[in-house]
């Protein structure tokens, strides 16, 4: 599991290969990962947008950015979480993610949050 935290916002991330989804004969490997964002600090945040950076094997890059996650712009108190699954399709066994949150707190200041970098890969692929 990957972990970052900034400013009280701890984010985790956990990974999976979703072999029945995958394709490599026609280079399709999806990816699902679980992400559990804590408030650690000592006020409310909101969680606004997203940016991710998605790049495979060959560094071939991708930006995705977008309001909220999963359709939700969660609002987390001093002391609460928020976790959510999703995936990612990838067109080489080996790809990587990292990114950061857009947060607001309760005073109105923004701030980014780090998604912690983590490898999406086909099991067995590093051996």
């Amino acid at each position: 599991m990957e972990t970052a935290v900034t400013r009280g916002v701890r984010v985790e991330v956990r990974t999976w290969f979703l072999a029945g989804q995958s394709d490599p004969k026609r280079g399709i490997w999806a990816h699902a990962y679980e992400i559990t964002i804590s408030n650690e600090s000592d006020i409310t945040v909101q969680l606004l947008s997203r940016h991710w950076v998605i790049r495979n094997e060959d560094g071939v890059e991708e930006h995705v950015r977008g309001p909220g996650v999963v359709g939700e712009q969660p609002r987390l108190a001093p002391g609460e979480r928020f976790q959510y699954t999703s995936g990612c399709p990838l067109d080489t066994s080996i790809g990587t993610m990292v990114g950061t949150y857009e947060m607001i707190d309760e005073q109105g200041n923004r701030f980014e949050v780090d998604i912690p970098a983590f490898t999406l890969a086909e099991p067995y692929v590093f051996n």
